[in-house]
């Protein structure tokens, strides 16, 4: 059975990682987070070890490793800006590292943590669970199918209300999370980037807190995108108790891929069991993608204009 320890234990995410772990037949045998909401570990382990001090966490690890019942996965769902330090502390841990989205915020981070893998034998593994999705493997048969020489139209916008905490908590600080075309785009990047090729043009149209807007070139589509966290931006027509807005349209028809989530994880952990899974070289298109969103000056007369965007102004 292999042995699993998680950092970042009380966030949003980790509850996924503690199913897919429980789900292939792993065993969570230590946790840590500085905040103690982990109340979902009983469902799913309750006797692992928790620790909400790193060092303390940090010493039950290295005696797990030294008595010879050391963790064959690290999983990392801390704050983006410490995926870095903790996907380090794995490997040097001696153990396979799983990583949420995004990896690192920086492209220069991906080749420090190359060389750590080099340096320790361990291999850094990340979540792109888009890639493993129906409806986008069905998407990308469809492209790869396609007249080589065919250019797609696409239409990407997702919309996921946030309260006034988030811009309160890490999540709004760009420093920390990476802004919002990092904290909640990111996969969409490399969904669009793993569909359709390399990307030739990125051209940023907004860059606020609260919502951002671009258009990219890729080798097989000409993509505008729309990411916001403002529930005023839900389109009109949104049900009332809906917080969330979810398109991708190609030529004009929409990809339905608002089901099918709930296992993406437990299918990405049983692939890196099974040999699969993403490493660093996969991720690093999308991680410099957002790195550039987050810096390049606007270019709002450049590339086609999202509709929403074009109704704002």
């Amino acid at each position: 059975m292999n042995k699993f320890a998680l950092i970042g234990a009380a966030g949003y995410i980790a509850p996924r990682h503690m199913r897919a772990i429980k789900e292939v037949q792993g065993e969570l045998v230590a946790a840590f987070d500085p905040a103690d909401s982990v109340g979902a570990m009983d469902s799913y382990f309750p006797d692992a070890s928790f620790f909400t001090e790193f060092e303390r966490f940090d010493r039950h690890i290295d005696v797990l490793s030294r008595s010879g019942n050391g963790v064959d996965y690290m999983c990392v769902c801390s704050p983006n800006y410490l995926h870095d330090a903790h996907s380090r502390f794995g490997l040097r841990s001696g153990a396979d590292v799983i990583c949420e989205k995004p990896l690192v915020l920086n492209p220069w981070n991906l080749d420090g943590l190359q060389e750590m893998e080099q340096h320790t034998g361990r291999t850094l593994y990340t979540i792109l669970q888009l890639r493993l999705h129906p409806a986008i493997m069905a998407l990308k048969q469809r492209i790869d199918t396609a007249p080589i020489d065919k250019i797609f139209e696409v239409d990407l916008t997702y919309i996921t209300s946030r309260g006034a905490w988030y811009y309160v908590s890490w999540k709004g600080n760009e420093a920390k999370s990476g802004g919002i075309a990092t904290n909640i785009g990111v996969h969409f990047y490399d969904m669009l980037s793993f569909v359709f090729g390399e990307l030739q043009c990125n051209n940023v149209h907004v860059r606020e807190p609260s919502h951002a807007a671009g258009y990219l070139e890729f080798k097989r589509a000409r993509v505008r995108w729309f990411l916001s966290v403002d529930r005023n931006d839900l389109p009109t027509q949104t049900p009332d108790g809906q917080t969330t807005y979810r398109s991708i349209t190609v030529d004009g028809d929409e990809v339905e891929f608002s089901g099918g989530f709930t296992d993406l994880h437990t299918r990405s952990y049983q692939d890196i069991l099974n040999g699969g899974g993403f490493g660093i070289d996969q991720v690093r298109p999308s991680i410099e993608l957002v790195s550039s969103i987050r810096s390049k000056a606007l270019e709002p007369q450049k590339g086609d204009m999202h509709s929403f965007v074009i109704e704002r102004n």
